[in-house]
């Protein structure tokens, strides 16, 4: 079998690095050079300004402007490539011709699916934009941020390693990915039956803070949490009412969960919320560190930054948030009509486990859009090396952010055959609406405790 480091083109930065081990990497900065890119051939987030050779990939010029037609300010949403028709399809009868931008996940839904599965391919947008704040910090960030082992220090306000040497920090520009300061979203999340059923899980009401993007903040000032959600239940009836808050932080062993059920009306702490362990918000069918393709502790890994490659993406999910949910989901996979794919650079992440440590895939890929830091896809290995899982998630286009926002994101178990997907925004009044920074109890255990009403 062919070693994915023969399949993947090294960047020249990490070529040395490729064969370190994680406890081998010293913690350092980024130097003056590095900074100094962000204004010359690279994009404020580090990505490369230039499009590719044959210019199937378009330079970056300052992202998506303007406004979208038709778009309701904290309402629904509208999509600014309105009208573009696919540019070609990817099937199962041609993906030979696509092999090498196709990941292993992508290939083996082709093959499982192959009456129904396929790939839209439609023109490549550049649309990644942040606030000027955001490219500051980010160019400080990238002569200050270092590692203390699996955690960072000296970061604040925007991507944290821009240049990055090394797999975890790759992994941790994911992690502190820029999708705005605070927000709300009405949304649906579903299982997928082996036998093509589909099943609301969740119907509720999100509300998510980064405090890590607190605008005016500072790496010195900056208490270590960086994100932090609320989940509120609102049906199935037999779920109405559950809660779920969680804070994460830049140290793992100090981000904590906590949940509120209507049976035992108490709030309860959650004793392992992370990793490989279910997590309550999707009824127990997806893990703590497959929310949002990977959120999860870092030190059960060894990570190698395996180098950059052009890779077919889901991308500018925006038309779908005007389909309706059954129409989207409504068998073993998304309907392939709604969803969008584009040729994009990823960076190519891999996560081996680490030795002494558990989890039930010893190996994951990950691809990072280079213009967001967004692991859009994953594949999951179990630990008879099967190729298990493959993840994905969908972004969009929204100017009031102003970014370019991940929001539902899901999973296809290819052993089993089911699948999860969360998130959906379709059937919703509003799809990610930016607010006020909600207050800090809005997401403790004691602040829950004050919200359990049923």
């Amino acid at each position: 079998m062919m070693s994915i480091h023969t399949l993947f083109r090294p960047a020249a930065t990490v070529l040395p690095l490729l064969a370190l081990g994680l406890w081998a990497l010293p913690a350092q900065a980024g130097t003056a050079a590095d900074a100094a890119r962000l204004k010359a051939d690279l994009t404020p987030f580090g990505a490369e300004k230039a499009g590719n050779k044959d210019g199937s990939i378009p330079a970056w010029t300052g992202g998506f402007s303007g406004q979208i037609a038709g778009e309701k300010p904290g309402g629904r949403r509208g999509d600014p490539f309105k009208g573009e028709k696919p540019l070609y399809s990817v099937s199962a009868a041609n993906m030979a011709q696509h092999a090498d931008k196709l990941s292993d996940g992508i290939k083996a839904l082709l093959r499982k699916y192959p009456d129904s599965y396929r790939l839209d391919v439609y023109r490549t947008h550049r649309t990644a934009m942040a606030p000027q704040w955001v490219y500051d910090n980010t160019a400080r960030n990238a002569t200050s941020a270092e590692l203390q082992g699996h955690a960072i220090k000296g970061a604040y306000g925007g991507i944290p390693f821009p240049v990055p040497k090394n797999g975890l920090e790759a992994i941790w520009n994911h992690k502190l990915a820029w999708r705005g300061t605070a927000w709300e979203a009405e949304l649906n999340q579903y299982q997928l039956t082996a036998d093509g059923k589909v099943v609301l899980t969740t119907d509720g009401l999100i509300r998510q803070r980064m405090p890590y993007y607190l605008e005016g903040g500072s790496a010195d000032k900056f208490d270590g949490y960086y994100w932090e959600v609320n989940l509120t239940n609102a049906g199935p009836p037999i779920r109405a009412g559950e809660m779920i808050v969680g804070r994460n932080h830049v140290d793992d062993g100090k981000s904590a969960s906590f949940v509120y059920l209507t049976g035992q009306r108490r709030v309860r702490k959650l004793p392992n919320a992370c990793c490989d362990t279910p997590t309550p918000a999707s009824a127990g069918l997806m893990s703590f560190d497959e929310i949002g393709v990977f959120t999860g502790k870092t030190d059960l890994f060894d990570w190698k930054l395996v180098g950059k490659k052009e890779l077919l993406l889901p991308y500018h999910q925006n038309r779908l948030l005007g389909v309706k949910d059954a129409e989207l989901v409504n068998g073993r996979h998304l309907d392939p009509d709604h969803v969008r794919w584009e040729l994009h650079r990823v960076w190519v992440v891999e996560a081996t486990l680490a030795a002494g440590q558990r989890h039930q895939a010893p190996r994951s890929i990950y691809y990072l859009d280079e213009d967001t830091w967004v692991a859009m896809l994953a594949d999951r290995w179990d630990a008879k090396g099967q190729l298990w899982k493959t993840l994905w998630q969908f972004n969009y286009v929204m100017p009031d952010v102003p970014g370019t926002v991940q929001q539902t994101f899901g999973f296809h178990d290819l052993l089993a055959g089911h699948g999860y997907v969360a998130n959906v925004l379709g059937d919703k009044r509003f799809q990610h609406r930016p607010t006020k920074p909600w207050p800090t109890d809005t997401f403790t255990g004691d602040g829950l405790a004050a919200q359990g009403v049923r």
